[in-house]
């Protein structure tokens, strides 16, 4: 079985800060270069990186990365984009190549700079002058293709969720991010000094009173902000792993599952099934559980709507003390989750939405 050995991340900047000047590529390569030290690798053992990038201009970013870091040529890179669950798809994708026989050591994860982001226009062929966009189309419905904080205002108010309680649930993350902020610091690869998570701050029932509304109960305090970051692991064959003789994470059971788009909250709920039953593994068995948190809500919707814990959710804090790199976002969880079980035992679960209703599960045991 394939073995994730090596995981690494920057620090995670909202838009606008230390990391404003950064390419993707430019944040990608030195993550990328600290996991294969970790790993006792060289960049000639490489066989592929799999990249996912959300925002950028396309091009295959994957490419770059693995140019700017210096693998061999023989690397093509492949760069995907399934918005917020990229991330993790792409290290579900590179466990796959690896166990397929395809290669021997894969680097997967993803790399987002909101702040480099290009501006996008779309064209009309009456001769309209082009229209500026912000969020690409994820349906083609308009009707059914959500402003994703409308949609999780909607989620709030379906499943009764209340803006104290999303209030609470962000103070709680913060709160945990600050406590547990050593130890996150050998997740982190410093790029331009940055070697901490600069958006962790001690959010008090006042900061979030007075938050800005975006939409129904849905504040600035209550939803992550938009951040630059890249987060990549190394998945090696089995051979590779004997001989490296380290410990590290196997992948027990991975899916991706398409839902209702108008709910892309409650996407990752059908994925954490199929992945709990796939593996005969019960919720009471998990240890940890890393759920994204692009909103409160959706935190909360995930962890009520799949019965786990609140105690094994997010331990450390999660994206609301962070922030949200959109397409390195998914891999960011694994990260966490390698280096929260690297030095014990059990099985961990990470979970993320996306736009157009779509949800990532995986579960992960220490080896």
């Amino acid at each position: 079985m394939p073995s994730i050995v090596s995981a690494r991340r920057s620090a995670v900047i909202p838009r606008g800060g230390a990391f404003t000047a950064l390419e993707p590529h430019e944040l990608a390569a030195p993550v990328i270069r600290a996991c294969l030290e970790d790993a006792g690798l060289t960049r000639d053992e490489v066989g592929e990186l799999i990249l996912s990038n959300a925002l950028g201009a396309g091009g295959n970013p994957a490419r770059v990365a693995a140019l700017a870091v210096g693998l061999p040529d023989h690397v093509a890179g492949l760069s995907i984009d399934r918005q917020c669950a990229g991330g993790l798809d792409a290290i579900l994708l590179g466990h796959a190549l690896v166990q397929a026989g395809h290669h021997e050591v894969v680097i997967a994860g993803g790399a987002e700079s909101y702040s480099r982001r290009p501006q996008r226009s779309r064209t009309f062929a009456d001769g309209r002058p082009p229209e500026p966009y912000a969020q690409a189309r994820f349906t083609p419905w308009p009707d059914r293709d959500p402003d994703m904080a409308v949609a999780a205002a909607d989620l709030a108010r379906m499943q009764h969720i209340t803006r104290a309680e999303q209030d609470d649930w962000a103070q709680r993350s913060h709160a945990l991010a600050s406590l547990h902020e050593a130890r996150r610091a050998e997740e982190i690869v410093s790029i331009n000094g940055a070697v901490k998570d600069s958006f962790t701050r001690s959010l008090t029932a006042r900061h979030c009173a007075r938050a800005k509304v975006v939409a129904g109960d849905i504040t600035a305090a209550n939803m992550a902000v938009a951040a630059d970051a890249a987060a990549f692991v190394v998945i090696v064959s089995e051979n590779i792993a004997r001989r490296l003789r380290t410990r590290g994470l196997s992948l027990i059971a991975g899916a991706t599952l398409g839902a209702d788009p108008e709910q892309p909250g409650l996407a990752p709920l059908p994925a954490i099934q199929k992945v709990l039953t796939q593996a005969q593994i019960e919720r009471t068995d998990l240890c940890r559980a890393e759920i994204m948190e692009a909103f409160a809500v959706q935190a909360l919707a995930c962890m009520r709507g799949a019965a786990l814990p609140a105690d094994i959710v997010n331990p450390a804090g999660g994206a609301l003390a962070q922030g949200h790199p959109v397409g390195a976002s998914g891999a960011l969880l694994v990260v966490r989750l390698f280096h929260a079980l690297r030095c014990g035992d059990g099985i961990a679960l990470a979970a993320i939405a996306a736009a157009g209703g779509i949800g990532s599960a995986a579960l992960f045991e220490a080896t």
